[in-house]
């Protein structure tokens, strides 16, 4: 065995995909890659226990490929190697051996690869095909090779890599990991508990939760994770992510959550007791009707608009939370904390005090768009002291950028959390607000409202080696915030006043 750095691995991984470089969108990788990756990886983990099972019975055959020896199922003839020697038909012979696996693992791994078009030969050639083959075949995947976490941690740079990559589509399937990393520190999961994310996306919330406990040193193997996805694709992608960190507890089910939610206990929602989810935001196309006399009950709020189904989404969360344990961390747009059109919606979930905390993010933390985010933050259960309380948390200078890119540093994320657990007052970061005061601004929830946004520079120790284009920067930083609740306000104001319609603010 030979062991492969995390280094050669990336290169590997993105190596395979320069590949298709010419023949296919840059958007459309994955959906040929990941199931390439997670092909090659089970055969090589099936022969490495083949050879365990032989090493341990003294060389019999007939033990070394029973089932109990493995944990997939390779049926004769499906194996990478017979693929690899196909000469011509590469795609076809792919597509075979995927669904002849899927078919003999229907438990665990019916669907799993996908629909990609492996016979269209004017999207991949046989050549393209056979390259492609050759190239994942220079390295061994064997667990001994390439231990579970390690190859999770590769993975997740091979779908981040595919978002930078891929434009706007990038956010159906990706979100910012230090800004997952801070809703999962916020939330705090338990050993044992239930996991759950509607809109799951790549799978990566989830397996943030996994990750926080191992890091504890807690016992991860008993978390129970959940995830509903609406693209085959991503949600196959969701399925190979976990299982290659070695995971096996899980469910993730391909469907549309508002319309058909996939897990339920007898005719009522199942109820989770944490919940994490960046939904699609405003999707237009939704079954608003439906929503009107849902036979689940998450209309509880009241129905959104045809155009923002963002509280169709918040309500489902919410219904979706055991009443004693049950808490969630949603990132929104900050329209969804003022927005005229949902204010008797949001007027009622003040009232069912289950808002906990609404944390106004910097921008740029939406993957591949300018827009600012904010996580809400609720309980079914609110500690004592906190109850008839709402904290507003304004980190829009909690942020680095680089290369377009924003993101958290470890220093932003203990900052926010230790506000957040502490409670009290944190001058220009942290305020404690009463429902009271709520109630007196008309239940809106627009950070600005209740913080002014700082327009202090954040000077450090070393504030004298700062240089001007980082102050100008932070200063930017900081007003973006109060400029885009200003122009929510005065849109609001114009509607009230009747200068423009609803309609005509939106454009």
């Amino acid at each position: 065995m030979s062991h492969i750095s995390q280094q050669q691995l990336e290169s590997y991984l993105w190596g395979a995909a320069t590949l298709l470089r010419g023949f296919i969108d840059a958007g459309d990788y994955k959906q040929y890659i990941f199931p390439l990756l997670f092909f090659k990886r089970i055969c090589d983990v099936y022969d490495e226990e083949y050879q365990a099972a032989l090493a341990e019975s003294g060389g019999d055959l007939e033990y070394a490929a029973f089932a109990e020896n493995h944990r997939f199922q390779i049926p004769a003839g499906a194996h990478w190697q017979d693929v690899r020697a196909v000469a011509t038909n590469a795609g076809r012979a792919i597509q075979k051996a995927m669904r002849q696996i899927e078919t003999a693992n229907p438990d665990l791994l019916f669907g799993i690869f996908g629909d990609a078009q492996w016979t269209n030969k004017e999207r991949l050639s046989d050549a393209t095909l056979r390259d492609l083959i050759e190239h994942f075949s220079t390295l061994t995947l064997s667990i001994g090779n390439v231990p579970e976490d390690e190859l999770g941690v590769a993975y997740e740079f091979l779908i981040k890599k595919f978002a930078d990559d891929s434009g706007h589509t990038a956010a159906e399937f990706y979100t910012n990991r230090t800004v997952v990393h801070l809703m999962t520190l916020l939330l705090e999961p338990r050993p044992g508990e239930a996991i759950y994310d509607p809109t799951c996306g790549s799978g990566g919330m989830l397996l943030s939760c996994v990750a926080e406990l191992k890091r504890q040193g807690q016992e991860w193997r008993t978390l129970k994770l959940y995830g509903q996805e609406r693209n085959l694709m991503t949600s196959s992608i969701a399925r190979m992510n976990l299982f290659l960190h070695g995971i096996e507890d899980f469910q993730i089910v391909r469907g549309d959550t508002l319309t058909a939610p996939a897990f339920l206990q007898g005719d009522k929602l199942r109820q989770f007791d944490v919940a994490l989810a960046n939904p699609p935001y405003s999707i237009k196309q939704w079954d608003r009707s439906a929503w009107q006399s849902d036979r689940f009950g998450r209309n509880f709020l009241g129905t959104p608009p045809q155009g923002r189904a963002d509280y169709a989404f918040f309500q489902h969360i919410l219904a979706s939370l055991k009443p004693g344990t049950g808490r969630c961390a949603i990132l929104f747009p900050h329209g969804v904390l003022f927005r005229d059109e949902e204010a008797e919606m949001r007027r009622r979930l003040v009232e069912e005090d289950c808002v906990e905390c609404v944390l106004g993010l910097g921008p740029n933390l939406f993957y591949n768009s300018p827009m600012e985010a904010c996580i809400v933050i609720c309980r079914t259960n609110k500690a004592a002291g906190r109850r008839n309380k709402i904290l507003f948390i304004n980190a829009v200078n909690e942020v680095t950028r680089e290369r377009a890119q924003s993101f958290l540093e470890e220093e932003h994320i203990e900052r926010i959390v230790a506000a957040y657990q502490g409670g009290a007052d944190v001058e220009n970061l942290m305020r404690v607000v009463g429902l009271e005061e709520v109630r007196e601004n008309g239940y809106n929830l627009s950070i600005a409202r209740y913080m002014r946004p700082s327009l202090e520079i954040n000077l450090t120790e070393n504030s004298d080696t700062k240089s001007l284009d980082k102050i100008i920067e932070d200063w930017k930083t900081s007003s973006q915030l109060l400029q885009s609740e200003m122009v929510g306000l005065v849109k609001t104001l114009e509607i009230i006043s009747g200068t423009v319609s609803i309609e005509e603010s939106e454009e």
